[in-house]
């Protein structure tokens, strides 16, 4: 057993297993938040993903889903965030113990348990902070991010620092290095980050002379071989897959949707945004690592400086670099974009741990500075793991599934509920077979040309109605998005003849939704009236009114905001219902439906004004 103790490689993998054991734990049982269905129904059929497109993530995720492990497909993906999440942890244990045993001036022989015991306290404490923790639980292209992250340090480090076993790395380490930080861009272009930190490091040790370029030189086929696999997208589209998002055939629309075109706007937008997120990040960074491993990543910093001031360089190029950027970014999950910087504190954390573990045994108090170290690893588990638990969340699967329950059969919903319906109904009407008789409309992505042809194929015969009125739309579109003479009046005048066209030729054969999200400037001229979670539009008389829906769902969360929009929605529903009750003169079911309202979100302002209007309060 002391020599299993001993062995980095059974210690690495020691730790990915208690990490695993924990996410395991409290890992998502269903669909997630904005991109969750999306990306698990583009693994599962092979589609293009949403810009960058994450080729990598969508060919993992497809032989994932396809392994027979006898569970939902949206379970196996969210295993899958959860495996990678591990591995990396492995990994990052060996990039930490490398930085550690370059970085401090110990005698590696002397002080190895040591290492061993500080770069385990570091990435146990990265493990269970918040941000990375959650990443581990339900599918996004952030954990697949997280294991490459962690790959390519541990090669970088080792092609430049050496292996201090070894002394010198073979010359594979740098060419493996550099096909997977090609590889690493096919999944997340954030891996650009690296770059400050990396060069660096690299010129600090070998110069900017020939031999130093020769290096790069070599580095530049395996990089473009791993880059490569974005030919993917292409040669996918040609195919015509279900999800097409960006449809990249051609040269210009390829390179538009690697490059994240449509998120430019986002970045480095203003000055105020960038105050704010900064201000956020400060103030909830000691939560992040649950206080003492903060305090230990600021007294690792300090002795960085002190012991290495290149390492010390490194890693604030790393986290300078990453900050900058994210706190630039107009982004919902901005949380994600602090990843790199998360992982260059849980380096200062080990350092920190070194330096306490040294104090500690200075003063003949061995074991006392193993417990600190304890003490460290456990406090961000014990702090986080009922904000991050997972295991009890069916918010958005239950949402989504009352939503299409509003509609009657072959019915048509306009909605731009991406967060928590539109992204989740992909996943439940295409993989799982949930209401395929709904036609589900992204309102928000009718602005966009690629949409179509995905619209076509799904709802050939939706589409085929109002054939006049779309091609009259995508004719001014096409002005728009080529930078041609066009002009903004008659475009909308075309999307609006388009959106009316819709709604009004289906009123002929099936009833047409809207979500509550959608605004009166949506298909103006349509009479409203609730029907669950949506609202069913007219034009003309209004048949016998259908009874009142009520709403199945789980308990919901109190401490996610996303969460408390879904139980928003469910409490404007009722309360709207139970307000139509009311003109209708049905005061017993309207009063019913208020008080629903109010058991959903207590006080919620509508309800209680309804209620006490009727007298029912």
């Amino acid at each position: 057993m002391k020599k299993l103790l001993q062995n980095d490689l059974f210690t690495g993998l020691v730790l990915a297993l208690i990490a695993f054991i924990v996410y395991f734990l409290t890992l998502s049982p269903s669909i997630g938040f904005i991109d969750n269905g999306e990306l698990a129904t583009v693994a599962t059929t092979l589609g293009i993903a949403h810009p960058t497109g994450y080729p990598l993530f969508t060919l993992i995720g497809w032989l994932f889903v396809h392994l027979p492990l006898g569970h939902r497909v949206i379970w196996n993906m969210n295993l899958l965030s959860a495996l990678l999440c591990s591995a990396s942890i492995y990994f990052f244990y060996r990039v930490f113990l490398l930085f550690l045993s370059n970085a401090s001036p110990l005698r590696a022989g002397e002080k190895r348990s040591f290492y061993r015991i500080a770069a385990a306290t570091g990435v146990l404490s990265l493990a269970f902070s918040r941000t990375f923790w959650s990443q581990a639980l339900s599918i996004e292209v952030y954990p697949l991010h997280i294991l490459f992250l962690s790959v390519v340090l541990l090669l970088f480090l080792r092609a430049v620092l050496g292996n201090k076993e070894t002394a010198k790395e073979p010359p594979r380490t740098w060419l493996l290095f550099a096909l997977c930080l090609g590889l690493s861009f096919t999944n997340h272009m954030t891996t650009i980050l690296l770059a400050p930190g990396f060069l660096y490091l690299f010129f600090a040790t070998y110069g900017t002379g020939r031999p130093a370029w020769n290096k790069i030189g070599m580095a530049a086929i395996p990089f473009l071989l791993g880059l490569s696999l974005y030919l993917y997208l292409p040669l996918r589209d040609r195919q015509g897959p279900m999800l097409n998002w960006g449809s990249p055939s051609n040269l210009v629309d390829f390179w538009k949707h690697v490059s994240g075109e449509r998120y430019h706007l986002g970045m480095f937008s203003s000055l105020e945004v960038a105050s704010n997120h900064f201000k956020a990040f400060v103030t909830g960074f000691p939560y992040e690592f649950a206080f003492l491993p903060a305090l230990f990543a600021l007294a690792g910093l300090i002795q960085l400086f002190l012991r290495s001031r290149r390492m010390f360089v490194f890693t604030l190029l790393l986290f300078g670099g990453c900050l900058l950027y994210a706190i630039n970014y107009n982004i919902r999950d901005l949380d994600s974009y602090f990843l790199l910087a998360y992982v260059v504190t849980g380096v200062w954390v080990a350092c920190g741990a070194l330096w306490v573990l040294e104090v500690f045994r200075s003063k003949g108090l061995e074991k006392i500075g193993w417990a600190v170290c304890a003490v460290a690893v456990l406090l961000p588990l014990a702090l986080h793991y009922s904000d991050v638990d997972e295991s009890k969340d069916y918010a958005v699967e239950d949402y989504a599934r009352n939503v299409l329950a509003s509609v009657d059969s072959g019915g048509v919903i306009f909605s731009s509920q991406w967060e928590y319906f539109t992204s989740a109904a992909l996943y439940l009407q295409i993989v799982e077979g949930v209401r395929p008789d709904v036609t589900v409309i992204d309102k928000e992505l009718l602005s966009s040309a690629w949409y179509y042809p995905q619209l076509e194929r799904r709802y050939p015969g939706f589409m085929a109605q109002s054939k006049k009125e779309r091609d009259s739309f995508l004719a001014e579109l096409y002005k728009f998005d080529h930078d041609l003479p066009c002009n903004p009046r008659v475009l909308k005048a075309r999307m609006e003849d388009m959106v009316h066209s819709f709604v009004a030729k289906s009123l002929d054969s099936k009833p047409v939704y809207v979500t509550a999200d959608m605004g009166p400037d949506f298909a103006p001229g349509f009479l409203r009236v609730p029907s669950g979670l949506t609202l069913r539009l007219f034009l003309g008389a209004v048949p016998k009114p259908t009874p009142p829906r009520e709403f199945v769902f789980r308990p919901l969360a109190t401490t996610i905001p996303d969460v408390e929009n879904i139980r928003t929605n469910y409490a404007i529903a009722y309360a709207n219902q139970g307000i139509y009750q009311s003109m209708l003169g049905d005061t017993v079911t309207s009063l019913e439906f208020l008080r629903k309202s109010l058991a959903v979100k207590p006080d919620f302002p509508q309800a209680v004004a309804w209620l006490e209007r009727l007298g029912g309060r």
